[in-house]
């Protein structure tokens, strides 16, 4: 017999088990998709999705940046699945760490939103290889992404092992879990043609595979036109209005909107206007779209080798929403919530009808969505890209400025236009600007020491070959340097200072080469990301003898994308010497002796167990601007809790690590063309866009600031490893801190109130427009540095008070002083009104920190 708390304990238990047993009923969801919309239990659903790629950030982050993602109105978070990293050899699979995939989707789980799962296996995405392992190049009788026996095996083998080990942890929606969509392949019709009929039977057997693996949710094919039933072909690139899909029973679908561009070195910064990326997602649901995945939402960083190539850079920040180390970018974060709840109004009109289109004039039309016949949702367009414009609809004026869309959720009243932004602002060009909220911390120079890496070859593991090698093939992608050197033997006599001269020539398929004569420093070529190779002509002076020439060619990330890029090649491939009546001397089928990798990676110097080795040399201060040398140095972490930016500024290119885990590859001393930028905010959003039209940072290297998660760094000493290759100065790089941040907004008195402060049958029209701000999670706003409500003149930063102000920084101040975030209804009643009859606007500025 139980005692009374045995038997509470067991209902209790019983309950719960039971309670588990019935939420996961309830959870489990069938996904089926119809011409409007993907449909989950039954009901049409319209949905916002954002690209986050787990490897890209760390585990500890990942709630807040999917936290984030929630608030700033996403339903569905997408991801690729990164084959190289999940089985690096052949029948041995890693998913711990930042690989960690079932954790990545249940965190996703936990936050409340779905997943739609990219398992590809092929996945671009700027990551090495394109996600291909290298052990894939290297199957005999192998053709990548084609109807290739050997290919189809390897990678049915990879998309049945997702699959299955989604099933297991019960993470299909089916099942309880989040993931309501998988994509098989990857953006494959842009490179098809290329592969002739192999191309279009491998589409049909790649689609046929997917569904056999019986995932019971849809599978799409993005940028595949010829995607059979059931598979949904979606949309890819920066606007999608006018995608059909390839059948009339398919919903209209997004897979990359991109929010911004990718990096690479040597190249100016891309940023893309909010006021764009805004118009871009509120046409697309104008015209009948209903999901919508922002490219990227989250962009992260390139730790380690994952960077793509050629040249891909470390940063991978993609002008997203949330930027590299996981703090909002504003006013894009912002404007985009504000358009998502505008969209969100709009639900259900939107899934009970297709949108009916009205012409309002020329470049001018609206699309309606009826939910009865008095009751409708529309959208009104200005998709002209220089005149504002005011239209009729429905008997009432609305003006729309040029490239932008309003929205009005009862065909009545405006809750949102693109071209408007009214949320708040964050004052410098980046996360880690230097501002009174960002502190610098140098490294101790006393405190350096370093290894200076032999030239040429190091070890008796070298070998040798008659002509000269491709460089992938030959390392395997074990390492981004190889050594190429051969012997010169001078026979004729030279009289000393007069040492023959002779013009060295190297042609490169990519990416870069140091070229030492007689172990000296004499050349550095390079090539960018349009296009790896180069060409390299140095004049150089041999002597009697025995000379050296030694060759060390780089590589920065594997080709990922293109037709047949699997076999695009790098390494040197023509190398021969010139005397100065033009003789040419080819040394392209001579004898040559290679070396995989570098000393230091042999010696293993980054690893922290030789953090006190003999090897290194201590002294008074670190050698500086020279080539092929390691430094390493101690450092206290600084107080708190958020992520370290590194300041790798002072030097050349390289390597870095922390504690033993790699930050990426650097190279400061690339720098961007001078020509070509717009500053920031002056880029004119109005118009298509494209990568080169919005560019900053001209002139400058595309990075110096290299993300550290706080996570790999403790209380007491830490290690910095750095490999230089080129020639910098460690005395000069320090620790970056973000203490607090400077935030503003400016709205007027037109501007429309909160979008979501709109209720049906309610009277819009006399709500108020409102400051609202908020600081970044555990900050609060300590100070108001301006506030004026009249006519303030100036942008974010350079506020000043115009002829009309009323003095209501008491008023702020009692607002938001010590709160994480705060509202200011713009009203006459609460502000007063110091100039009546004039419009007015609201003006605030303050600072948040921890």
């Amino acid at each position: 017999m139980m005692g009374t708390k045995s038997l509470v304990a067991f209902v209790l238990f019983a309950l719960l088990v039971f309670e588990g047993y019935f939420t996961e009923k309830v959870l489990s969801a069938t996904v089926t998709y119809d011409h409007r919309a993907l449909v989950i239990d039954g009901k049409r659903r319209i949905l916002q999705s954002g690209s986050i790629h787990y490897p890209r950030s760390t585990p500890e982050v990942w709630p807040e940046i999917i936290k984030k993602s929630k608030e700033g109105g996403l339903d569905v978070i997408e991801t690729y699945v990164f084959w190289n990293y999940h089985e690096p050899v052949k029948g041995q699979y890693y998913f711990e760490g930042r690989f960690d995939l079932v954790r990545f989707v249940k965190t996703v789980q936990e936050a409340g939103l779905l997943v739609h799962l990219r398992i590809g296996p092929y996945a671009c995405a700027e990551w090495n290889y394109g996600g291909f392992p290298i052990w894939l190049h290297f199957i005999p009788g192998i053709q990548f992404r084609t109807t290739n026996a050997p290919f189809k095996i390897e990678m049915k083998q990879f998309l049945a092992k997702i699959v299955e080990m989604m099933k297991k942890e019960h993470l299909f929606a089916s099942q309880g879990g989040p993931i309501i969509l998988a994509q098989v392949e990857n953006e494959y019709g842009n490179i098809e043609g290329s592969y002739g009929v192999g191309g279009e039977l491998y589409v049909k057997w790649a689609a046929e595979t997917a569904v056999s693996l019986n995932t019971s949710v849809p599978w799409v094919m993005c940028v595949q036109d010829d995607a059979p039933d059931p598979i949904i072909n979606t949309c890819n690139g920066f606007y999608c209005d006018r995608f059909t899909p390839n059948s009339p029973s398919k919903p209209k679908m997004w897979t990359e909107n991109y929010s911004g561009w990718f990096l690479g070195f040597g190249n100016p910064i891309p940023f893309r206007p909010v006021e764009d990326l805004a118009f871009a997602v509120a046409r697309f649901f104008e015209t009948g779209g209903t999901f919508q995945n922002y490219y990227m939402y989250f962009g992260g960083t390139n730790f380690g080798r994952t960077a793509g190539g050629p040249l891909v850079a470390t940063s991978y920040d993609y002008d997203a929403p949330i930027d590299e180390y996981g703090f909002l970018r504003q006013p894009k974060w912002g404007h985009l919530r504000d358009l998502h709840k505008a969209i969100k109004q709009c639900e259900e009109h939107m899934i009970s009808s297709d949108p009916t289109q009205v012409q309002l004039g020329k470049n001018l039309e609206a699309h309606v969505y009826y939910k009865s016949s008095n009751e409708c949702a529309a959208f009104l367009a200005n998709y002209g890209s220089s005149l504002d414009a005011n239209v009729t609809f429905n008997g009432n004026i609305y003006f729309l400025p040029a490239w932008s869309v309003s929205i009005l959720p009862d065909c009545k009243n405006v809750i949102f236009n693109t071209a408007k932004v009214v949320s708040q602002r964050t004052l410098g060009d980046s996360s880690f600007s230097a501002t009174t909220s960002v502190n610098d911390f140098i490294l101790e120079p006393s405190s350096w020491s370093w290894y200076k890496e032999r030239v040429g070859i190091w070890s008796n593991n070298s070998f040798k070959n008659s002509g000269l090698l491709e460089q992938i093939a030959t390392t395997k992608d074990t390492s981004d340097y190889l050594w190429y050197t051969i012997s010169i033997n001078v026979k004729e006599n030279i009289i000393p200072g007069q040492e023959k001269e002779l013009f060295l020539h190297i042609e490169s398929l990519g990416h870069a080469a140091l070229v030492f004569v007689n172990k000296r420093l004499v050349g550095f070529g390079y090539g960018n990301h349009e296009d790896a190779s180069f060409i390299l002509d140095d004049k150089i002076t041999l002597n009697h003898g025995n000379n050296t020439i030694d060759l060390l060619s780089m590589m920065i990330g594997v080709q990922n994308y293109g037709p047949w890029f699997d076999v695009a090649g790098a390494g040197i491939f023509y190398v021969a010497l010139r005397d100065l009546k033009n003789n040419t001397n080819d040394l392209s089928f001579e004898e040559w002796t290679y070396q995989v990798g570098l000393e230091g990676e042999d010696l293993d110097l980054d690893n922290i167990n030789l953090a006190n080795s003999s090897l290194w040399t201590t002294g008074a201060a670190p050698p500086v601007n020279q080539s092929l040398i390691w430094y390493k140095v101690a450092f206290l972490a600084p107080e708190g809790k958020g992520p370290l930016a590194l300041n790798l500024a002072s030097m050349g290119k390289g390597q870095a690590w922390v504690n033993g885990q790699s930050i990426g590859r650097y190279w400061p001393a690339y720098l961007s063309p001078s020509s070509g930028c717009t500053n920031g905010s002056d880029c004119d959003y109005r118009g298509a866009y494209d990568p080169s039209k919005c560019l900053k940072n001209c002139g400058q290297p595309a990075q110096t600031l290299y993300h550290i998660p706080r996570t790999w760094v403790h209380i007491g000493e830490n290690l910095l490893v750095l490999h230089e290759e080129l020639g910098g100065d460690p005395s000069k790089i320090s620790l970056r801190t973000k203490t607090g941040q400077e935030i503003c907004a400016h709205v007027s008195e037109t501007d429309p109130p909160p979008a979501d402060s709109w209720k049906p049958n309610s009277e819009f029209i006399s709500q108020n427009p409102e400051v609202q701000l908020t600081c970044e999670r555990g900050w609060h706003i300590t100070s108001i540095n301006f506030a004026s409500f009249g006519t303030p003149i100036g942008k974010c930063g350079t506020f000043a008070l115009g002829a009309c102000n009323a003095d209501i920084l008491s008023i702020v101040q009692q607002a938001c002083l010590g709160q994480e975030g705060c509202s200011i209804p713009i009203s006459t009643a609460t502000l007063g009104d110091p100039c009546p009859g004039v419009l007015k606007s609201l003006a605030v500025e303050a600072l948040c920190s921890d």
